[in-house]
């Protein structure tokens, strides 16, 4: 187990190393940001004689091959002031080849990229597979690199990146800011986000390591979070400690956007996490109930994705191809963990939590795909095979998310029934994820048999074969065990919940009717969905056809919930009128039983696990403390 101590004394001797070593010498220009343009001037330690230099294929979280070599340009090798010839390699198209003249040491590159995601007049992100440049063929936990990083006046810079000249995140300049040396895989796992209306708060300040929320938005408002939302983020520190016990960072960083213009999604890293939401996601209770999830997810991926990692995806370097059959746990368990976590840090109620988990678990249950293929099959097949929005469910794409995060409730309600709830998953989480003690950022690499021991060492169970009959083979029904043990039951109402409103609310006031008529609709009537073989698929609907008329009344949301709630008990077949491309076509839909919202009620006389699940772990400091 490391100390404090020893963590400091690793870090400390790393960095003696990389000052003993020639080093490459990074500086990221984003002056130009406003602009959609960010510019590189790298200088890379050479030997004379043939050379071959690349960017990232496959990046870390992403899971697939998609490293952003198309948005690279104006690539110039120049040697002691001299332009050098190169060449793209014949199949690796992210590598550069050049030869490199005898008596030169250092060779100088400049390039730029075209950047038109997460981006706007006053803020930017990067992540540093666009303008990284390195020897290919080597570890990259093994080649050093300091950055430099040039941002526009005035603007803040938020990063886990540990900054050597001045730099006061409460008072920004903009300008020229130095970083300290530390290898191409930790810089590329170290974002900056940069902008310029900014505000970096500290989290949980009793708490070591340190924490920091650094926020960016369109306008100073943007910036100013409400006083719950930072005391739930407190909480979440907090919590996150005590269900792992262990911490695998020096000091971590919610990096944040909020913007209507820049983008959105999140991707994990060790010290910090690049999340963007939109502008008002905090705004208000009901905003803050349903994006909240994003920040605790991300911040769980530094135990379970960044620290831990399945064996196949923890690659030597950025071009070897990852393999995805483990991503049941890396992002399966973080799914589950991230919802747990936020219910108990108070960003949302049990009463929404179980509204989540209704409506996941009955899409699921209702995922055509499963007929033939496994959850395992889905996450092998991540970098390839994710497809697009119609005919989804018979196609199924990214499951194991969901998937997984009723596989880990089932696991934590086994636990908690072989021991009479003197046991559950945090009991693993403080095995499988704290191993090493606490560590600073590295990689544990794991396979599917780890999983196993570790669960056997909190309740003796058949865990091999669990795993197996969840994930290997294939099962025409979603998982529900979970549910069912922790003392609740799936059933089908004529409302939604109080979740499920919240959701299609703030995500485009999209209708379901998917329960029901087996279709998905947006706003505007168009399907983005069918069901395979439902009562829409039956009578030949096609996703992409947009619904002009219901039972002879011109489409609006309410006129079709109104003649869903009115098939109840009918005889009528309920009437569409589509246009599909340049046709206008008739459908009816042979559907009797009205509106259906899935939801969770309680089953009298069992254990409520569900609800001692999602119960806070800590209680937050008084202010006298």
């Amino acid at each position: 187990m490391l100390t404090r101590m020893a963590v400091l004394s690793f870090a400390l001797s790393v960095g003696v190393t990389y000052a003993q070593k020639p080093i490459i010498q990074i500086t990221a220009d984003l002056s130009d940001a406003p602009r959609k343009l960010y510019h590189a001037e790298v200088d890379i330690p050479v030997t004379a004689g043939p050379l071959a230099l690349t960017t990232p294929k496959w990046i870390p979280g992403h899971h697939s091959p998609n490293g952003p070599v198309a948005d690279i340009t104006g690539v110039v090798f120049t040697a002691n002031g001299k332009t050098l010839p190169w060449r793209r390699d014949d199949v690796d198209l992210y590598q550069y080849r050049l030869v490199v003249p005898a008596g030169v040491t250092s060779l100088h590159a400049h390039l730029d990229c075209i950047v038109t995601s997460r981006i706007t007049t006053n803020m930017a992100v990067l992540e540093w597979e666009k303008l990284l440049l390195y020897p290919a063929g080597i570890s990259v936990a093994r080649i050093p690199i300091q950055a430099t990083v040039i941002v526009p006046t005035g603007w803040g810079i938020g990063t886990s990146l540990k900054p050597i000249s001045a730099y006061d995140p409460q008072h920004p300049v903009g300008g020229t800011v130095h970083y300290a040396a530390t290898t191409v895989e930790m810089l590329e796992d170290s974002p900056i986000q940069t902008g310029q209306y900014f505000h970096e708060y500290a989290l949980a300040p009793e708490v070591s390591p340190k924490h920091y929320i650094d926020l960016f938005g369109d306008e100073a408002e943007d910036v100013q979070l409400r006083p719950a939302v930072l005391a739930h983020m407190d909480n979440l520190i907090r919590e996150a400690g005590a269900m792992y016990n262990s911490h695998h960072y020096t000091s971590y960083h919610f990096l944040l956007t909020l913007t209507q213009k820049g983008g959105g999604g999140g991707l994990e890293h060790h010290e910090s996490s690049d999340n963007g939401l939109p502008e008002h996601a905090f705004f208000d209770e009901q905003n803050e109930m349903i994006n909240f999830y994003l920040l605790a997810h991300e911040f769980t991926h530094s135990w379970n994705g960044k620290y831990r990692r399945p064996i196949g995806l923890a690659t030597p370097d950025y071009a070897m191809p990852m393999q995805g059959q483990l991503l049941w746990v890396y992002e399966g368990l973080t799914d589950y963990l991230g919802n747990v976590l936020g219910t108990r840090s108070g960003f949302t109620t049990q009463e929404y939590y179980r509204g989540y988990l209704a409506l996941l678990a009955a899409q699921l249950d209702y995922k055509a795909g499963r007929q033939w293929r496994s959850t395992e099959d889905t996450a092998i097949s991540v970098s390839a095979l994710r497809g697009s929005p119609a005919w989804a469910n018979w196609r199924r794409s990214t499951d194991y998310y969901q998937e997984g995060d009723l596989l880990w409730l089932d696991a934590d309600t086994t636990i908690r029934k072989l021991t009479d709830n003197k046991k559950n998953l945090h009991d693993f989480l403080a095995i499988f994820l704290g191993k090493g003690g606490e560590t600073a950022p590295m990689v544990v690499p794991y396979d599917v048999n780890e999983l196993a021991v570790d669960l056997n060492q909190v309740v003796k169970y058949d865990w091999a074969g669990f795993l197996r009959d969840h994930v290997d083979k294939i099962n025409q029904h979603a998982d529900l065990t979970g549910i069912e043990q922790g003392g609740y039951k799936l059933i089908y109402t004529d409302k939604p919940t109080a979740y499920e409103k919240s959701f299609l609310s703030l995500r485009g006031g999209g209708i379901d009717v998917w329960f029901s008529l087996g279709i998905s609709i947006d706003a505007d009537g168009t399907i983005t969905d069918v069901q395979w073989d439902g009562p829409a698929s039956k009578a030949k609907l096609v996703p992409g056809e947009k619904i002009m008329a219901v039972n002879g009344r011109i489409f609006s949301k309410d006129a079709l919930l109104n003649a869903v709630k009115q098939t109840k008990g009918s005889t009528e077949p309920l009437r569409l009128i589509l246009q599909n491309d340049t046709l206008v076509t008739t459908a009816d839909i042979d559907y009797h039983d009205g509106a259906r919202y899935p939801a969770l009620v309680r089953v009298d006389g069992l254990p409520d696990y569900l609800d001692d699940i999602t119960k806070a772990m800590t209680i937050a400091p008084s202010k006298a403390e």
